[in-house]
């Protein structure tokens, strides 16, 4: 089992516990133990070691005996005569936004509503809302948690599914009978949403790279198994599609399975109009009748001698006959744009959102790589409600490379976030000045992560922002405002002399809460006038602001700055998930703020204040 399976574990244990209505104090053990091993600097081995486990602080002797079973075994029995007590889909419903363990306990025992269904089912009869503590509203948010959730059914957030897309390349990889793989489809093109995976392998041996793919660990269900195509699902509940092709056939197959419809449609296109056909394993002369091609049946040539009997007498002008070019000899996917005369289109943008006018200009921009990226923003310490403290997210930022780390914790209204008062924050930021005379050649920059207010005002008064290197402005409350009042609200935050980029902007958590109404254009014409950065928040719930915003945010001349959100350590990685979408929306390091040096961020911080 991974650390956060534990965790989750964990996790699980302290809902049940709440939903039995047990002791508060232990129900609290179990949570600060999930915490804790989320944490946990060492490795699963380490936790099969009763002592070193109940030395991790957060964890007691009992506890750690129960991490070492679950370390040593993957599974806990004291857990399992937990789930005995209750249904088996009552854990779902913790699933459904705004329903902790009282509601759903209340639910449970009041009208034995123990699954989704049957919850729905008590809404859409009007008894949730006669019990106390629900009403009305709480009802038809329930309600619409609940549809939403439907209409989600069997799509996946991109970073939900990444490490196990990630893990099965890897693996197929180091198969001695692979000589190329790669994972194709939606996850290829770094879809924020995606509905399944999609692998491709170049082999000699198909047999055997199926078997070991529907044997693999981490799959669940053989949907189907077939000598070139297989479909499973992973124990994550994802599907998986294996495509199995020979060398020759690999580049067609990786570009068709790549792009979507409208891309795949304008590359076949442009082989037509050369006189070639274009499918997933060749390129090849159109077939010609009498020619290598294959002749109408008896039956249709037939039906078109009937209709020729009884048309206009006069013969329809001939079409001019494209004389089909030689084929170049194509080796991988570069190649075969080269013969369609295009430069070779990245894999993020093959959306058919221009990518074909500007590759046959030779306009396609040389988008941002990970390795540009020199810094980041917007991350949270165990001073408000991250997971780490200022020394350990300051040595896991320089361990990936990067020159400087902005810490932005939750400003004082996120109270459930343990939001800082003005005290906290100004004695964070002493403790930072101190911490960079030890640093060489790093920097942390002091932030604040300030809620803009309903009225567009902030969640600290200038003096106190004037003292911080840079403001990150964000909305959490009144996500219901007009599109008018929301937009007018933000703007009035951006003005603020000391904001410096605007966070998360459309408010939006991926596959569980909308956008908030906003005229984004609107944003995007202030955040160039005032020179406000704008987030691109790398976190794969949100992925915020999404890609299909950045071409008009760039054409406006608006920065964006790729920034993690991250909560602890392991989180500062969400940055490749950022590359990802800024890719996606064009951009390259130019557009990126955070792409530049410690010498010159300091100076356009600087700079941003004085502005």
């Amino acid at each position: 089992m991974t650390k956060s399976e534990i965790a989750g574990i964990l996790e699980q244990i302290a809902a049940l516990l709440e939903l039995k209505g047990e002791n508060p104090f232990k129900v609290r053990a179990y949570t600060n133990a999930a915490r804790a091993i989320e944490t946990f600097g060492g490795n699963i081995p380490d936790l099969q070691d009763e002592e070193a486990v109940a030395k991790i602080p957060g964890i007691g002797k009992s506890i750690a005996l129960k991490i070492k079973e679950l370390a040593a075994t993957g599974s806990l029995k004291y857990l399992e005569d937990l789930r005995a007590q209750f249904p088996e889909a009552i854990l779902e419903l913790f699933s459904i936004p705004g329903l902790g363990a009282k509601k759903i306990k209340a639910l449970y025992e009041r009208l034995r509503v123990s699954s989704i269904e049957q919850l729905h089912q008590a809404c859409e009869a009007g008894r949730v809302a006669e019990l106390p503590g629900f009403g009305e509203t709480t009802q038809a948010k329930i309600c619409k948690a609940i549809e939403e959730r439907t209409r989600h059914a069997g799509y996946f957030q991109f970073g939900e599914i990444a490490h196990e897309a990630e893990a099965l390349r890897n693996d197929l990889a180091g198969h001695p009978d692979t000589l190329q793989v790669d994972i194709a489809g939606s996850y290829r093109r770094r879809k924020e949403i995606v509905h399944d995976v999609d692998l491709l392998v170049a082999t000699k041996t198909p047999e055997t790279i199926t078997k070991f793919f529907v044997s693999h660990s981490l799959v669940g269900s053989i949907i189907a198994q077939g000598p070139t195509k297989s479909s499973v699902r992973l124990r994550s509940g994802v599907q998986c599609d294996l495509r199995v092709v020979s060398t020759a056939e690999y580049p067609f197959a990786l570009a068709y399975f790549t792009g979507n419809k409208e891309h795949n449609i304008g590359l076949r296109s442009r082989a037509l109009k050369r006189g070639w056909t274009l499918n997933e394993y060749r390129l090849a002369p159109i077939p010609v009748e009498g020619r290598g091609g294959s002749p109408e049946p008896p039956a249709v040539r037939r039906r078109a001698g009937r209709l020729r009997s009884i048309a206009p007498t006069t013969s329809p002008k001939p079409k001019k006959k494209i004389r089909p070019k030689k084929i170049p000899k194509v080796q991988d996917e570069a190649g075969l744009y080269r013969a369609v005369d295009l430069d070779f289109i990245p894999p993020e943008l093959r959306e058919n959102w221009g990518e074909f006018e500007a590759a046959e200009k030779h306009a396609l921009p040389k988008l941002i790589e990970k390795e540009n990226l020199r810094g980041t923003f917007h991350c949270h310490t165990l001073a408000s409600d991250g997971h780490n403290s200022l020394e350990e997210m300051a040595e896991a930022a320089q361990a990936l490379g990067l020159e400087y780390l902005g810490i932005a914790d939750h400003s004082h209204s996120q109270i459930q976030a343990h939001g800082l008062d003005e005290k906290k924050l100004l004695a964070q930021v002493a403790v930072i000045r101190k911490l960079n005379k030890k640093f060489d050649g790093f920097r942390l920059f002091a932030g604040v992560e300030c809620d803009i207010l309903r009225d567009g005002s902030l969640d600290f008064p200038d003096e106190v922002l004037s003292q911080l290197d840079f403001v990150v402005a964000s909305v959490h409350s009144a996500l219901g405002l007009s599109e008018a009042d929301m937009t007018r609200r933000m703007i009035r935050a951006m003005e603020n002399p000391f904001v410096t980029m605007l966070a998360h902007p459309t408010g939006r958590l991926l596959l569980k809460r909308e956008p908030y109404k906003i005229n984004f254009p609107k944003i995007l014409d202030a955040a160039a006038r005032i020179g406000t950065w704008i987030e691109l928040n790398a976190a794969p719930k949100r992925l915020d602001l999404d890609w299909r915003w950045w071409p008009m945010a760039k054409q406006k001349g608006v920065k964006c700055v790729i920034n993690p959100d991250a909560h602890r350590t392991e989180r500062l990685q969400d940055l490749w998930f950022g590359i990802g979408i800024a890719r996606k929306g064009w951009l390259t390091k130019d557009d990126v703020m955070n792409c530049f040096p410690l010498e010159k961020i300091e100076n356009a911080l600087a700079g941003k204040r004085r502005s």
